[in-house]
């Protein structure tokens, strides 16, 4: 696992990697990233394909200016990664964001994540008709923990199953006629 728009990723291996997932269009992809910046600034130079969802990490207030990087990328899918969840996140704006995933961190050493912080946002989701996703409470055992959330999991997706396979109907269409 690493950060593809890390500043030592050269923008040419980038170019190369996105090329390659449009050629395997069969598979769905999904790019994480912190480096919200530099993925604004090439996301003008990549050949956006249907199967590539891109999205970024946000942990708290201080990095909610990565949600405005990635509102400029032309992803047919536009997630956030909101894990770990360290801090309210009372104001979020969803427009042209397509799913949000939250989980807390795992592992030793692992912070707090509030449930009500969690809450807040599964509720911004519903009022702003964007899928939530649940992963995690996290802490030293995520297994013990678990994924419950007010008596249920959530693992709302931002498409269906349908749609995923018109997409790629439509992507055998395109190598059809190239």
């Amino acid at each position: 696992m690493s950060d593809l728009f890390h500043e030592q990723v050269p923008d040419a291996f980038i170019f190369r990697i996105f090329d390659i997932m449009k050629q395997a269009y069969w598979h769905q992809f999904q790019i994480l990233t912190k480096r919200s910046t530099r993925l604004k600034k090439l996301s003008s130079k990549i050949d956006w394909s249907q199967n590539v969802w891109i999205g970024v990490s946000v942990e708290n207030e201080a990095t909610e200016f990565r949600i405005d990087d990635l509102r400029w990328v032309p992803a047919s899918i536009k997630f956030l990664s909101l894990e770990p969840l360290l801090g309210s996140l009372p104001s979020l704006e969803l427009d042209n964001i397509d799913w949000v995933i939250v989980g807390g961190e795992s592992g030793p050493g692992a912070r707090l994540m509030r449930k009500e912080w969690v809450i807040q946002v599964k509720e911004q989701c519903i009022e702003q008709n964007v899928p939530f996703f649940f992963k995690q409470w996290g802490g030293i055992n995520k297994k013990k923990t678990g994924r419950l959330l007010e008596g249920r999991t959530w693992d709302e997706l931002p498409m269906k199953l349908d749609d995923r396979q018109e997409i790629i109907e439509h992507n055998n269409q395109l190598n059809l006629t190239a």
